[in-house]
């Protein structure tokens, strides 16, 4: 099943203009990427515009990924010379990993800093990345207290938020940003599927179909288990698939048929909560 999405909401290129401005008056940036599509999560727009900052990596959402991709990811990017961490924003896991690096950056920026005769400071870090891949959750991570609004959907940090972090950084939330134009298809399913793109502006019963194809060829048990497919064709289509789970799960309307929109919602937010286990898009090479 071939689904097209594209999204760019007005207030994207608003943030991509107010990013290069700010971009003047931080020292690093932390680019937070989704550990599912490492690739795909990666705004080479961004990567344009903070080219003469420091970088560090994260690749958040790490307990959804899996485990052995994401540490091969890891050792690519490192390779590359980004400083890069996992982290899972839910247990705090790769955490103090992260707070290492930034506060290795730290102390280059102070030494930098004293060797042209001036003093040490706090360092100011922008934090930037595709919509709802964890920024603002990062951030309070971080601070230890709930300092930036977070949401379950994409587009809730509206306009910039300057977090302290101890008394050594201080981080700056912007909104989350796209690019223009999806060249590949296989862009706008991944981001969708992921949580990146508002469930406003796509079919989301053909996204989940697709998914549930992606799911009934890469791992038929995941899905078999948690919906009680077992007998489920090898065949099957997107679209019979979510049938199936609607009358597995009882979501029926008058008449008796199945309704989709329920069972594609379903799928949906359980594979987005991990609930059908650990899955990598974006596989490294190596593995």
């Amino acid at each position: 099943m071939s689904v097209d999405i594209q999204w760019y909401p007005g207030h994207m290129a608003k943030t991509k203009r107010e990013l290069k401005e700010n971009l003047a008056v931080v020292d690093m940036v932390l680019e937070v990427r989704d550990a599912r599509i490492p690739v795909t999560s990666h705004n080479a727009d961004l990567a344009e515009i903070v080219a003469r900052k420091p970088v560090i990596t994260v690749l958040a959402k790490a307990d959804l990924a899996e485990i052995e991709a994401t540490k091969i990811w890891v050792k690519i990017l490192e390779k590359d010379g980004l400083p890069t961490a996992a982290v899972d924003l839910k247990s705090g896991r790769g955490l103090r990993e992260l707070e290492q690096k930034l506060r290795r950056q730290h102390q280059l920026m102070n030494q930098r800093l004293r060797q042209r005769g001036r003093q040490g400071r706090t360092m100011r870090g922008m934090v930037v990345g595709v919509p709802n891949v964890g920024k603002s959750t990062l951030i309070n991570r971080l601070a230890r207290r709930a300092a930036a609004r977070t949401g379950a959907r994409p587009g809730v940090t509206r306009g910039k938020q300057w977090i302290r972090v101890g008394n050594w950084l201080q981080l700056l939330d912007v909104p989350g940003v796209l690019w223009p134009k999806f060249e590949e298809p296989l862009t706008g399913f991944h981001l969708a599927v992921t949580g990146a793109i508002s469930d406003d502006v796509f079919n989301y019963v053909q996204v989940s179909a697709k998914l549930a194809e992606f799911l009934h060829a890469q791992r038929p048990q995941a899905l078999g288990n948690r919906y009680n497919l077992e007998n489920m064709s090898a065949n099957a289509d997107g679209i019979e698939i979510l049938t199936a789970i609607g009358e597995r799960r009882g979501f029926l309307v008058s008449g008796g048929s199945v309704d989709l929109e329920k069972a594609a919602l379903l799928l949906l937010r359980e594979f987005r909560e991990g609930l059908l286990g650990r899955f990598t898009f974006d596989l490294p090479p190596d593995l």
